[in-house]
């Protein structure tokens, strides 16, 4: 089955509708074919100008991995979301030198901070359409573990010849469920440093409680820099280190943001599921994501009681608190949008109209028939391993996913690098090294033993046959053994470990494979038992990745001609790969509560739901010194009359989701107004199907950053070096 071409997508866009004129993340070499929507829209720039990578705006937008941010100025300083640094703060924090709490601001570049191990800042450079090289004559002819193989084998030489490049970090990236595959480019900026974040009770005010809510009073953001060596290339952590000096950076906005105004975003949104089919709806909304939100809300609840009054506790869990709440929200949210929704019967509906219109053809049933009779029994034997082992992750140790890791590292090193399994080349060295030393500021013993002890018992709570022995045999549990007493086997091995210990955990990077099986360090040797079965489940789940990649693709190839033969646009569901989305400032009538929900906040509404220190969870905690600034009225150039305050947060008509925090939103001459940070609670389900009326985007306001780093931080370095007067 031959791969689909991006003009065949040129040719359904330049049909298309704007039924849905702020649906879409688009890819950049897409936005000509949009131009007229864009332009209508209110877009003062070329959009022709907007598919070039390395020009202006789009060579100032960056990756974080997991987050975007931008370069403001011309010495590589960066923007993104607090919650995006959160990590980088979280590592440098100590309870004596709180900057969780308090912030940070350096008032001096030698006084900036290494961002957390592993850190990095990537810019794309290039992206080119590789699908006829990943899916050639020869792969297009193997299926299984064989077709897995041989695609990961080609995808390797691809990276391989383009980080031939020093300084460049390369990846393939699969569009429309393996139909088509691209490599992108990107410089890897390796010295990553943390400049300035203001106060828990700013970048993180309202906390969990406000979390995907509005109205919303949440200052989240916060910068880097990116330092390169002394001959402008990427570089490793050196106090010799020079500051980046990239081609292109964002200015602040020259004229102010208003109501019904033109916006767009640039970033690398993570993931969407638009193009699933029902059975796999059903499966994640019937299942997988309930019980994703169960195993979240009671790992929640034990960290909160294993680090109560424990400060270094708490701290060393901050991130992975900030991530498990983030995410519980979020699936929380879109179970309560599906729940008594006609979602999945649409989504039958619109397969349905997909399959009548192969069957109507005898040369489309020839073509697309057997993918679409073997995706779904594929999926569904997908599905069953995944309720199977639901809870593996939940109920391994921190210490032993460690020592797998670095087994796993010690057997791939004895192959010759182009062999290794991805993640373990040599290319990949420094970031598992970095991880690894990472568990130093990340791991709490006695929040991890509890966490494992308690889906553990819950592991083995379920019938004896569907067990893996493996595991069973690992610790020398059983079937239906309780939590108390698996905890007291669980003492016995961490005791018997001596990887929490930074330095030690380090030495085993660099220990070969008869190493590792000579030890009798509890985890080193339940990583080397374990590595078997872990082969074998790898093996099964790549034979059945190589089955599935066929028919879905075949399956994705139906759907875009299906929907190029009705003239309506189809762009890739969103996979950590730079998009654009484009919309308006724009309230909401009603929100959720039944009210309108007006376009921006301001600062009296951190007056009205500040709290002080002594609230519970500490979640509406504004600094005294910024609510003395309110008080007093001191809003500066950044008073808007028509607020009569200065607006903090501001409601968006964009397209995002989760990888887009931290993204810049720009305005039609592509300056910055402010930056994307968060959805609505009740229209996260735009993960899955996307409501105009109801999607509204989370945007922060750039004329409160600037007012609270002015009037309140007073970071007047960064001021100045941002070109603000």
């Amino acid at each position: 089955m031959k791969s689909a071409s991006f003009s065949l997508l040129a040719v359904a866009l330049a049909a298309a509708t704007a039924a849905h004129a702020n649906e879409g993340m688009w890819m950049p070499k897409q936005l000509p074919l949009i131009a007229k929507d864009l332009k209508a829209g209110g877009l003062a720039l070329d959009p022709a100008k907007l598919r070039e990578l390395t020009d202006f705006p789009m060579g100032a937008v960056v990756s974080l991995g997991g987050c975007t941010a931008s370069f403001v100025s011309p010495q590589g300083l960066v923007v993104t979301n607090h919650h995006c640094a959160y990590g980088s703060i979280q590592y440098n924090s100590r309870p004596d030198r709180d900057l969780l709490k308090n912030g940070f601001y350096a008032a001096t570049l030698a006084d900036e901070l290494p961002a957390a191990p592993g850190s990095r800042i990537l810019v794309t450079v290039d992206m080119k359409d590789v699908s006829a090289e990943v899916l050639n004559d020869k792969t297009r002819a193997l299926t299984g573990k064989a077709r897995t193989d041989a695609i990961e084998a080609t995808e390797k030489s691809l990276v391989a010849a383009c980080e031939a490049d020093k300084g460049h970090r390369c990846n393939v990236y699969p569009f429309f469920g393996g139909l088509q595959y691209q490599l992108i480019k990107q410089m890897e900026i390796r010295d990553v440093r943390l400049v300035h974040a203001p106060a828990t009770g700013v970048g993180l005010f309202g906390g969990d409680a406000d979390n995907w809510m509005w109205p919303r009073h949440t200052g989240d953001y916060s910068f880097y820099r990116a330092y390169v060596g002394a001959d402008g290339k990427p570089a490793d952590f050196s106090k010799d280190n020079k500051p980046y000096q990239p081609k292109h950076h964002l200015k602040m906005a020259s004229s102010p943001l208003n109501e019904h105004d033109f916006v767009m975003v640039a970033g690398y949104p993570g993931r969407t599921n638009r193009h699933r089919l029902p059975t796999e709806v059903d499966f994640a909304f019937g299942w997988q994501q309930p019980a994703q939100v169960r195993v979240m809300g009671e790992s929640i609840d034990i960290i909160k009681a294993e680090t109560a009054g424990r400060r270094e506790g708490e701290i060393k869990m901050a991130a992975r608190m900030q991530g498990l709440q983030n995410y519980f929200k979020n699936l929380s949210g879109q179970q309560a949008s599906y729940d008594g929704s006609d979602i999945l019967a649409r989504k039958q509906a619109d397969f349905d109209k997909l399959k009548a219109w192969v069957n109507a053809s005898p040369e489309r049933k020839q073509r697309y028939g057997a993918d679409l009779a073997a995706t779904e029994s594929l999926i569904a034997e997908r599905q069953a391993i995944a309720r199977a082992e639901y809870l593996g992750t939940a109920i391994t140790p921190s210490l032993l996913n460690a020592a797998r890791q670095l087994y796993q590292a010690a057997q791939e090193r004895a192959k010759p690098d182009a062999e290794r399994k991805s993640g373990y080349q040599e290319r990949d060295l420094p970031r598992l090294r970095a991880g690894q030393q990472s568990l130093d500021r990340r791991y709490d013993e006695q929040t991890d033993k509890r966490l494992v002890a308690h889906f553990m018992a819950q592991y083995l709570a379920q019938p004896a046959s569907t067990l893996n022995p493996a595991w069973v045999d690992l610790f020398g549990l059983k079937a239906g053994q309780d939590e108390a007493s698996i905890r007291a086997q669980l003492d016995k091995v961490y005791a018997g470990s001596k990887l929490a210990d930074t330095a030690f955990r380090m030495t085993w990077l660099d220990k070969d494979v008869a190493a590792f099986k000579a030890s009798d360090d509890a985890f080193i040797k339940a990583a080397v038992a374990l590595y078997d079965d872990d082969r074998r489940l790898e093996n099964r789940d790549k034979e059945l990745a190589g089955k599935v990649q066929k028919a879905y693709a075949g399956v994705q190839q139906a759907m875009i001609d299906y929907h190029a033969s009705r003239g309506e646009a189809v762009y890739p569901d969103a996979n950590s790969t730079l998009r654009i989305s484009f919309g308006k400032v724009e309230g909401r009538n009603p929100g959720n509560d039944g009210d309108s929900w007006s376009a921006f906040t301001t600062l009296r509404g951190i007056v009205a739901k500040h709290k002080g220190p002594d609230e519970a969870k500490g979640e509406f905690n504004a600094p005294a010194e910024q609510l003395a600034a309110i008080k007093a009225r001191n809003f500066g150039k950044y008073y808007v009359k028509s607020l009569d305050s200065v607006p903090v947060n501001f409601l968006s008509t964009l397209d995002t989701t989760g990888g887009n925090s931290g993204s810049p939103v720009l305005n039609k001459n592509g300056e910055l107004v402010g930056l994307l940070f968060d959805g609505t609670l009740d229209a996260v389900i735009a993960d899955w199907s996307f409501d105009p009326k109801m999607v509204r985007s989370i945007c922060l306001d750039a004329r409160y950053m600037l007012w609270q780093m002015s009037t309140v931080d007073k970071t007047t370095r960064l001021l100045d070096e941002m070109g603000v007067k």
